[in-house]
């Protein structure tokens, strides 16, 4: 709710006198407010003393001098009340004054010039172009012409008599419902879309006016008359609904039967115009007060009209029009000081929104059927008669609606009766069967094409396309989950295989760590192990071994020995050191020599085979020879060459080897080794933490010597 008070302007009628006339009125401004000073001529031609008071001052909003236009008018008067009208609230314009200061010219505008137009076409013509610069809200406007004359209201936009005589109008009477609220019976609302329509109708009804020509006014109009205009409107995806209407009111001019002297119908006309301006300014006055109860609104039609203006549910503004000539001066004083007192009364706008009707119908309905369907459920009651088909196919329609329906919340309401469920359960299952039959059928084609036969027109057509979609897409997620659950088995076997393996080198460890390794005929080495054959040269092979197994042991000791920080500053140092290239040489030439004492341990085996075969033919020569010196008395003891030839091969086979070679060798790369090991010991000697404290510097110097000194010797036991 919103509290205005009616704001009123004055608006100064161009006189036709000539220039030199005495000027009759001033405007000032103060602060927000004009200053409107009207001013009395002293009549020297009377003879006596004036004592009557010669100036009188009014505040308004606004004064409009004599050269002010009509767009002036609209932009400072009329578009704010026509802005509010758009956002929900009521709205009033009306003219006030004496015939002939201009009331209708401002209201209506003249017919000479397009730019004389009024406040309604103006009005008219700025709502139609709000309306285009939101075309996301929907509006509807009509209108409606009421004209009061002699206190009876007659219906100026009825379609059946146009340009008629004003008794043969529709009457329109007054009706008032219990909370206070005016209707008018008879009166008709026609609909607008643009502004040429509206424009229209406006015309009919200024055709159908009563004007009439009077000494004051060539062309005056004898009746009060009330354009209204009714929008609603209402944003996208609101139920609620904005109701507003704007009243135009160009009132009938008061005025001075004596000074005027009409008789006949225009006296009748002028006495029931000056009755309801009296009862309008009662209703104006009594507002004024607060101690008063009761306003007099039904005294008059006007005022019952414009109840909700003066007083009530609207936004109002006064346009108080003012003729400055001399012998109008008393009349325009009168005029201003009825514009004082509207300027009190205080309105009580507020924003007139309600829910759009047609929806609150179809809710309740909706609701009805409801309750009523849960009523059947609960009595038990059930309906025997058979479906029509009518009711099928509205089943149908929101069986098809639920389905191709993509929001979360999305129902499908049932009937409350059996027969209806079963008859939705049935329709159901019918669409899923041939969802399903239409996904197998493209399963076994390999395709997500649409079946063969379906129609592009079919309603069901996108809904069995997107459940083969579906399913196509289940049984490709289907292969890949599968495919990963091959993946992980095989990773599974790989790490326990790898867990096997070192669980398997750790106990080997711990029983290497544990015992002492005997001797093997396999040497180890990181390079790779090298068969040697048991038996042969078994000093060499047995000197040679406990050399290399020596070796290993030291490194062995070495490395579980040094902590991990050590271990890779060692091997770091290792990389850098100056010497290591003459080791890597020694350790290549040590793998070459390896490879061929593996060649030659071969060869060995060949010569031992040799070998033995030799001996077997010598013992076989030898006892063939005691044989025949026994039988023959012929034994001698010189030798046989045919013996000393195989010794002779016997000893060449045995004099192949290269224990002495690989043995030279394997010192040479243990020299190095040492050699590494004992420079990286001074290096890293001279860079030990030390905290500062002497004493404590001292005795970390000195355990570091003693480890130092106690690392080899222990590597070498």
């Amino acid at each position: 709710m919103v509290k205005h008070g009616i704001k009123i302007f004055a608006r100064i009628k161009p006189s036709n006198k000539t220039a030199g006339v005495r000027k009759l009125f001033e405007v000032a401004e103060e602060e927000s407010l004009y200053k409107l000073s009207l001013f009395i001529p002293h009549s020297e031609a009377s003879g006596h003393v004036n004592n009557k008071k010669e100036t009188f001052s009014f505040r308004f909003n606004k004064v409009f001098e004599q050269t002010t236009t009509q767009d002036e008018i609209f932009e400072k008067v009329a578009r704010e009340v026509a802005d509010n009208c758009l956002e929900g609230y009521n709205g009033t314009i009306f003219a006030y004054g004496q015939t002939g200061s201009g009331k209708t010219f401002t209201v209506t505008g003249g017919v000479e010039r397009y730019s004389e137009r009024g406040v309604i076409p103006r009005t008219l013509s700025y709502l139609f172009q709000q309306f285009q610069k939101s075309p996301d809200t929907m509006f509807t406007t009509h209108i409606s012409y009421l004209e009061i004359y002699n206190d009876k209201g007659y219906d100026l936009l009825d379609p059946k008599h146009e340009a008629s005589k004003l008794e043969n109008l529709p009457k329109v009477t007054l009706l008032e419902d219990g909370g206070g609220t005016i209707h008018m019976k008879n009166l008709s609302m026609h609909p607008v879309t643009n502004e040429e329509e509206s424009l229209n109708w406006l015309f009919i009804g200024d055709t159908n006016r009563i004007m009439a020509e009077t000494p004051m006014n060539m062309a005056s109009t004898r009746s009060h008359c009330i354009f209204t205009i009714h929008i609603m409107s209402r944003e996208p995806g609101s139920d609620m609904l904005k109701k507003s209407k704007l009243h135009l009111v160009d009132l009938a001019g008061s005025e001075r039967v004596g000074k005027t002297g009409v008789s006949g119908t225009l006296l009748n006309e002028a006495k029931y115009i000056n009755l309801s301006l009296l009862c309008l300014e009662q209703v104006i006055v009594a507002l004024s007060e607060k101690s008063r109860t009761h306003i007099p609104y039904r005294n008059s039609m006007l005022t019952s009209v414009l109840r909700d203006s003066l007083g009530g549910n609207c936004m109002t503004t006064m346009i108080a029009t003012c003729s400055v000539e001399n012998k109008n001066i008393h009349e325009t004083i009168s005029t201003c000081r009825f514009s004082q007192r509207v300027a009190l009364v205080k309105n009580e706008a507020t924003l007139n929104k309600e829910l759009d009707p047609k929806l609150m119908v179809a809710r309740l309905k909706a609701e009805i059927q409801d309750l009523k369907d849960e009523l059947s459920l609960a009595t038990g009651e059930q309906r025997t008669d058979e479906v029509t088909d009518e009711e099928k196919e509205k089943c149908k329609q929101l069986v098809e609606q639920f389905i191709n329906d993509t929001s979360p919340e999305c129902q499908l309401v049932v009937a409350g009766n059996m027969r209806m469920i079963q008859l939705y359960f049935r329709l159901l299952r019918a669409e899923i069967l041939k969802a399903r039959k239409d996904c197998a059928g493209v399963v076994d084609d390999g395709s997500t094409a649409s079946p063969v036969g379906a129609s592009s027109k079919d309603p069901n057509s996108e809904i069995q396309q997107n459940v083969v979609v579906s399913n196509t897409g289940l049984l490709g997620l289907r292969d890949l989950l599968r495919q990963r659950d091959d993946e992980i088995s095989v990773l599974l076997k790989i790490l326990k295989q790898e867990k096997r393996k070192t669980a398997d080198a750790e106990a080997s460890l711990k029983r290497s760590g544990s015992q002492q390794m005997r001797p093997s005929s396999t040497i180890l080495d990181p390079i790779g192990p090298v068969q040697l054959e048991p038996g042969v040269h078994a000093k060499e092979q047995d000197v040679f071994v406990r050399q290399s197994q020596e070796s290993f042991e030291w490194r062995s000791a070495m490395k579980t020995r040094l902590s991990q920080a050590r271990q890779e500053a060692f091997d770091t140092f290792r990389k850098n050191f100056a010497d290591m290239r003459a080791m890597d040489k020694h350790k290549k030439v040590l793998k070459t020599k390896y490879a061929e004492a593996k060649t030659l341990g071969e060869r060995v085996n060949t010569c031992r085979l040799i070998i033995n075969k030799l001996k077997g033919k010598t013992e076989k020569l030898r006892i063939s020879r005691g044989v025949k010196g026994l039988t023959d008395g012929s034994a001698t003891e010189d030798p046989d060459p045919k013996e000393e030839e195989l010794k002779c091969s016997i000893e060449r086979e045995k004099s192949n080897k290269m224990d002495n070679v690989l043995t030279q060798q394997r010192q040479l790369f243990d020299h190095d080794k040492i050699k590494v090991a004992s420079q990286f010991r001074s290096v890293t000697r001279d860079s030990i933490p030390l905290t500062g404290d002497p004493k404590a510097d001292a005795d970390i110097l000195a355990f570091y010597k003693a480890r130092q000194k106690l690392i080899p010797e222990r590597a070498l036991q």
